[in-house]
């Protein structure tokens, strides 16, 4: 990748439908997810998040990343992705790369994610490792005490 073709910003706001196009593309986007008042969860998502990456091709945005944390100890890294037309660039490493500057240069030094089956190669080449006796787990719809 050139740097200077793609250009990764941390952000507070983007245009919500460079947001769902991206999510569309990466499989993550539900129909519902469309508001009666727009995307405005867009808004609260990129707000919510303790840093936002934006990678930017000629003004496009072309992928993201974000972090959340509660800016003292630990954070994870969550929805990275990038275009098809612009995967295999390198792009989703510097979106990485520059989330964990950002994290670091807060001093947040714990930084987790839960890859995706068949994305761990990528993750470990850029230092990340399995978390050998822990396992990722998520709350069934409806259950959980409530």
């Amino acid at each position: 990748m050139n740097p200077d073709e793609v250009e990764i910003k941390i952000l507070g706001a983007v245009g919500r439908a460079a947001v769902e196009k991206l999510y569309r593309q990466a499989g993550w986007w539900r129909e519902n997810d469309q508001a009666a008042d727009g995307n405005s969860w867009i808004d609260a998502l990129v707000r919510g998040s303790f840093c936002f990456a934006g990678a930017f091709a000629a003004g496009e945005m072309v992928g993201m990343g974000r972090a959340i944390s509660d800016g003292v100890s630990d954070a994870y890294i969550q929805d990275v992705t990038v275009l098809r037309a612009f995967r295999g660039r390198g792009i989703g490493a510097e979106i990485i790369r520059r989330l964990c500057r950002e994290l670091h240069a807060r001093r947040i030094g714990w930084i987790g994610l839960v890859a995706e089956p068949g994305t761990q190669a990528f993750y470990r080449r850029l230092g990340f490792a399995e978390m050998e006796g822990h396992v990722p787990m998520l709350l069934k719809q409806g259950e959980g005490g409530s």
